[in-house]
C-alpha cells in the first residue's frame, strides 16, 4: 500500500542519518487533520529526545536524505518535530487502480504472522446463554476474523463452564423433580428450573445440601450413573449453544470445557508448591506475594487500612477440591504445550481483571522460561435506559434467544414499512440480516471498556453510526450499478481525481489496512466502526458533489469505480465486524 512505500522509504533516509536506530519504530500514520497533511510521523521527536538533540533538526536531516517525490506534491519538517507528506492525485488514482484491478490488497497481510489463541463466549451448561454472553461472544468473534484476515494463524477455543458443585444440584433435582416431557419440550428452562428450586430447598434444608454434595462426589470419582446424566446435561446444552452461535454467525475450533482440565489439576498444585509459589494456609493451598514487584502492581497483595495485607490465589479448597483458578492455570498450561501461541486473548468482563492479573502473575513464575504475551481483553457492562443492567421488564435477565427474536421481528417492522412490497419472505430474511447486525454493532462501536446503554431506537436507526446505516449505504452503492447497467469493476481508464470529495474518499479507503492493524494491535473494533462510518460519510458526501452517472465516459468510469471500492471496503468491514449485507433493504 502507498503508505508502507513512504514508510520504507523514510526508514531508509532515517537509517542515513542515524545507521543505529531501531527503524521498527519509525512508523508514519494518517495526519489527524488534514490540513497539515495526508500522513504524518511523530518518531523522530522521540528518537531527537532520547539522544538529547532537537527533533526539528533532526527532522529536517532526515528530510535531506527522503526522496517521495514519485508519491507527494509536499513533504515538510512542522511543529515540535513532525514530518508531514502531501501525496500527488495521481499518486493516490494509481494505488486505487492497483487495488482495483486486483494488482495489490486493499490491505496488507501482517509482516510477521503470529500464532493467537483467543479464548471467548464461554457459556455454562445447564443454563440460558442470556445478554452478558453476547459481548465476549461478539467481541471474540470480531478479534478472530481481524487476525485471520491480517494472515495470523488463531485457534478459537469456547472454554465452557461443564464442571463444578452446581451439578451436584443438578443432579439432585434430575433424580428427584425431573419433568422428561418438560425436558423436551425446552432442555434449558427444565434444568434450569430444576437448579433453581434444589438451590432453595439447599439454604433451607441442611440434608439437601449434604445429598447435592455427595452427588457431586460420586461425579468427580467416575459414577456411571451420574456420569451419564452429566453428558446428557452436556448434549442438551451444547445444542443450545450451537443454535445460537449459528444464528451470530460465530465458529469455534475448539470448545474444551472446564472439566477437560480435570486429570491435570491435582499435579499442577504440586508444581505450584514444590517450587515455593504456593504454600498451605489454613488448611487450604494459595499462591501468595514473592515480593518481585512493588505493591501497587503486585495482585496478591490488597491494600486495607493504609497497609498492604496478602490478597492470595486459592488453588485448593480445604475440602481438597480445586477452583477457577487451577483450572485457568492448568487451561495455559495446555494450551502452550499443545498450540505453541505466540499470544492468548482472554475475553471476559471487567469484573474479572484481578483473577487473571493473579492468573498470569503466578504462570510467569511457575513457567518464567515461557514467552507469550498474556492478554485479558475485558468490557463493560450493557446497561438499560435507566443506567441499570439490561433486564426484562419483570426483572430477570435477558436471554440471548430472546434478545435476537426481538432484534428480528423489530426490523421487519422496519423493514416493512419502508418496503411494503416485497414479499414476506424476502422481508423476513433482510430484517434477520438487519437485526442481527444491529445488535453485533452497537456491541462493537462503543469503546469496549465502557459500559453501554442498550437503545432499540437507536441501534435500527438508519441514521447515525449503525449497523443499518453502514448496511444502507452498501445498498446504495449497488443500486448505483443497477441504473449504471455495469458490473462494480475497476476503471479501464484508472482513476481520475480532481474534485475534493473525490480525494477524500480516495485517501480514506486506503487507510482500511492501517485501521485493521490498530483494532488488531489494540483489540478495539470500535476502530473499524468508526472508520466504516466515516467511509459511509465521506462517500455521501462524494455522491452529491460528484455525479456519478454524468459526465464524460472517463469520469464515469472513474467515479463507478470509486463507488465499487467504497463497496467493497463496506463489506470486507462489515464482515469483519461478523456482519452480513444485503443488495436491498
Amino acid at each position: 500500500m502507498l503508505f508502507r512505500f513512504l514508510e520504507s522509504r523514510l526508514q531508509q533516509a532515517v537509517a542515513a542519518v542515524l545507521p543505529d536506530v531501531d527503524l521498527g519504530k519509525i512508523l508514519i500514520r494518517p495526519c489527524p487533520d488534514p490540513k497539515f497533511g495526508d500522513y504524518q510521523t511523530r518518531a523522530l521527536i522521540a528518537v531527537a529526545q532520547a539522544r538529547k538533540t532537537s527533533p526539528r533538526k533532526l527532522g529536517t536531516e532526515v528530510l535531506a536524505k527522503l526522496d517521495v517525490s514519485e508519491w507527494c506534491d509536499k513533504v515538510e519538517v512542522a511543529g515540535p518535530g513532525f514530518i508531514n507528506f502531501f501525496l500527488k492525485p495521481a499518486a493516490l488514482g494509481a494505488a486505487l487502480d492497483a487495488v482495483a484491478g486486483g494488482r495489490q490488497n486493499i490491505f496488507e497481510p501482517a509482516r510477521q504472522p503470529r500464532t493467537v489463541v483467543i479464548d471467548f463466549s464461554s457459556p455454562n451448561v445447564a443454563k440460558p446463554m442470556h445478554v452478558g454472553h453476547i459481548r465476549s461472544t461478539i467481541l471474540g468473534d470480531c478479534l478472530a476474523r481481524t487476525l485471520r484476515l491480517l494472515g495470523h494463524t488463531v485457534v478459537t477455543d469456547n472454554h465452557i463452564g461443564d464442571w463444578g458443585t452446581q451439578f451436584g444440584k443438578l443432579l439432585v433435582g434430575w433424580k428427584r423433580l425431573l419433568d422428561r416431557a418438560a425436558l423436551e419440550r425446552d432442555p434449558i428452562a427444565e434444568m434450569e428450573r430444576l437448579y433453581r428450586t434444589i438451590t432453595a430447598e439447599c439454604e433451607q434444608n441442611p440434608a439437601t445440601l449434604e445429598l447435592a454434595r455427595q452427588e457431586l462426589v460420586k461425579l468427580q470419582a467416575g459414577d456411571e450413573e451420574n456420569l451419564r446424566l452429566w453428558r446428557e446435561m452436556q448434549a442438551l446444552s451444547q445444542s443450545q449453544f450451537d443454535t445460537i452461535y449459528g444464528r451470530l454467525g460465530v465458529k469455534f475450533d475448539h470448545t474444551l470445557g472446564e472439566s477437560f482440565y480435570n486429570p491435570w489439576l491435582r499435579d499442577v498444585v504440586e508444581q505450584l508448591t514444590r517450587r515455593g509459589i504456593a504454600r498451605v494456609s489454613d488448611g487450604a493451598t494459595a499462591v501468595f506475594s514473592n515480593g518481585s514487584v512493588p505493591p501497587k502492581e503486585d495482585p496478591f497483595l490488597i491494600s486495607r487500612d493504609g497497609e498492604w495485607q496478602p490478597n492470595p490465589a486459592l488453588i485448593q479448597k480445604t475440602d481438597g477440591g480445586f477452583n477457577y483458578a487451577t483450572t485457568d492455570l492448568a487451561t495455559l498450561d495446555y494450551r502452550l504445550r499443545t498450540w505453541h501461541p505466540d499470544q492468548i486473548l482472554y475475553v471476559t468482563d471487567g469484573r474479572q481483571q484481578l483473577h487473571f492479573r493473579q492468573i498470569f502473575a503466578a504462570f510467569r513464575r511457575w513457567h518464567p522460561e515461557v514467552k507469550v504475551d498474556l492478554v485479558h481483553v475485558w468490557f463493560g457492562s450493557i446497561q438499560g435506559k435507566d443506567g441499570k443492567p439490561f433486564k426484562t421488564r419483570t426483572g430477570d435477565t435477558v436471554k440471548l434467544s430472546d434478545l435476537l427474536d426481538e432484534a428480528e421481528e423489530r426490523a421487519f417492522q422496519v423493514v416493512t414499512a419502508k418496503n411494503p412490497e416485497l414479499p414476506e419472505a424476502t422481508c423476513r430474511e433482510i430484517a434477520r440480516i438487519v437485526g442481527i447486525g444491529a445488535v453485533k454493532y452497537a456491541d462493537l462501536a462503543p469503546n469496549r471498556q465502557s459500559d453501554y446503554v442498550f437503545d432499540w431506537d437507536k441501534i435500527l436507526a438508519l441514521n447515525g453510526n449503525t449497523a443499518p446505516y453502514l448496511q444502507y449505504a452498501y445498498t446504495r452503492i449497488q443500486s448505483i450499478f443497477r441504473k449504471a447497467g455495469a458490473p462494480a469493476a475497476s476503471s479501464a481508464e484508472g482513476f481520475q481525481l480532481t474534485e475534493l470529495e473525490e480525494l477524500r474518499l480516495a485517501k480514506h479507503l486506503l487507510n482500511f489496512g492501517l485501521t485493521l492493524e490498530a483494532v488488531a494491535e489494540e483489540c478495539r473494533p470500535n476502530y473499524l466502526c468508526n472508520y466504516l462510518f466515516e467511509l459511509a460519510g465521506h462517500f455521501g458526501r462524494f455522491y452529491e458533489a460528484c455525479p456519478v452517472l454524468k459526465g464524460g465516459d472517463a469520469v464515469r468510469a472513474s467515479r463507478l469505480a470509486l463507488c465499487a471500492a467504497t463497496a467493497r471496503v463496506l463489506k470486507q468491514g462489515l464482515e469483519v465486524l461478523g456482519i452480513e449485507t444485503t443488495e436491498q433493504m
